[in-house]
């Protein structure tokens, strides 16, 4: 199975579990995983399923302690990797998430998921030139992903670069025009910076969308104070 794949594929996983799973229902199956592992210490399936379940419960230093195990058994494994990276980033360890996500790129030249971690923990960790040297490398390689678009112009917006944000975020919203968080962020900035004819476009597609005028009163009460 392509490496890429399985990556998207955990990606997935740990969302579709939180959905399809109540707290109590995750520390049920967490309570089972724990006893079969008394008996199979070695099992590295058991041992990633539990560490799913811990993240979803946010029980990151139980999911580190598993994810090392993981590792420990078998140092390539990418969805050990994977996970421990996040949880390292959770637990504030952001050198080591980094170098998780670093080894990662070893296994999985190029992968998508991999790159936009590495970069987005760089610019929590302000390693602020490798974070937008990662993000615009990954736009040059994804130059269809909404994502990539609307993960630089989350930085560009931190930064206070906020023209270049609103360029970002629109190309997110031309790739993904059901995407509402795109839209609300590009309209936080135009209203932000005053342009106030394309903030009433952004009302109006939401509008258009089946927002209720209600849930947009903030964005209409900023409109009515712009000249």
């Amino acid at each position: 199975m392509d490496k890429n794949i399985i990556i998207c594929a955990l990606l997935a996983s740990v969302t579709m579990t939180a959905k399809a799973q109540s707290n109590q229902a995750l520390r049920d199956s967490l309570a089972k995983a724990t006893d079969i592992l008394a008996y199979h210490p070695d099992s590295i399936d058991l041992r990633l399923k539990k560490s799913a379940w811990n993240i979803q419960l946010e029980q990151w230093s139980y999911a580190k302690d598993d994810l090392d195990k993981v590792l420990f058994l078998d140092n390539t494994n990418i969805a050990g990797l994977f996970y421990r990276a996040f949880v390292n980033e959770k637990m504030k360890r952001y050198n080591f998430a980094r170098l998780d996500y670093q080894n990662l790129l070893v296994l999985v030249p190029g992968n998508f998921q991999a790159q936009l971690g590495l970069a987005l923990l760089n610019e929590k960790d302000k390693h602020y030139t490798d974070a937008y040297d990662g993000i615009n490398s990954l736009i040059e390689q994804y130059p269809d992903s909404a994502i990539a678009y609307a993960a630089r112009g989350g930085i560009e917006k931190e930064r206070g670069m906020l023209e270049l944000a609103v360029y970002d975020y629109q190309q997110a919203i031309d790739k993904d025009g059901n995407n509402r968080d795109y839209i609300f962020n590009h309209l936080d900035l135009l209203l932000t910076l005053g342009r106030k004819q394309e903030a009433i476009a952004d009302l109006q597609r939401l509008r258009e969308m089946g927002m209720a005028i209600g849930e947009l009163k903030d964005f209409y009460d900023r409109l009515r104070k712009l000249k």
